[in-house]
């Protein structure tokens, strides 16, 4: 059974935005302790009062400060930006020829000269991202294959990143979070070591990369 406090922590812990207010002294206190009560009782399987809630969350508050990072901070390991334009994106259903498919596109493409192409398979798709011009490449080798999507109108906004990324916390939610709250919808997310790709709608690139510029860069 857990105690009350420990109770709180783990119920704002569940919630990145509650516990990122919370560390920056936003939120009315009581009107949190009113709306956590129910899940707090539950995990203590006892009754909660209104000011023992506030007190956990009032003592909480400090190491979830320390705990945040600095978004600008973290963000200085960005090296640079790009942004490539008309970019489609295919899924299939895996099968047992789809990565033969994949060895056939990536050497049709290569003879054509440089172009944006990523190949991402799940357990059950795969997902093929490419300028709109190899469109009709992709459903030429994949012809035999069944599409379930094709996506037109996107952009993808490259974000490179130091080797450093795999060591620090929260880098990609410093990213993700502030085009959440601008209402720009991240499509697909693409990542290597340290390449971070988000395929946006078209129309949203440009307000992506200054909603980045403004809260995330120094």
């Amino acid at each position: 059974m857990l105690t009350i406090a420990a109770a709180v922590e783990q119920v704002v812990h569940e919630s990145p935005v509650l516990e990122e207010c919370l560390a920056a002294g936003l939120l009315n206190l009581s009107a949190v302790a009113r709306t956590i009560r129910p899940r707090v009782e539950k995990a203590c399987m006892k009754k909660a009062g209104t000011a023992a809630l506030v007190m956990a969350l009032r003592r909480l508050a400090p190491h979830l400060q320390h705990r945040a990072g600095d978004p600008r901070g973290i963000l200085r390991l960005v090296r640079d930006l790009t942004v490539r334009s008309n970019i489609t994106e295919f899924t299939f259903r895996n099968s047992d020829t789809i990565l033969q498919c994949q060895v056939r596109l990536i050497d049709r493409v290569r003879k054509q000269g440089d172009h944006f192409i990523t190949c991402t398979q799940g357990v059950h798709e795969m997902t093929v991202m490419v300028q709109e011009d190899l469109e009709e490449v992709v459903e030429k080798v994949f012809r035999g294959e069944r599409r379930v999507s094709r996506v037109r109108n996107l952009a993808a906004l490259g974000i490179h990143l130091t080797p450093k990324v795999v060591e620090v916390p929260g880098v990609y939610y410093a990213i993700l979070k502030q085009l959440t709250w601008a209402g720009i919808n991240v499509v697909e997310v693409v990542s290597t070591m340290t390449e971070l790709t988000l395929l946006l709608e078209k129309k949203n690139v440009e307000q992506a990369f200054l909603v980045l510029r403004q809260h995330l860069w120094p």
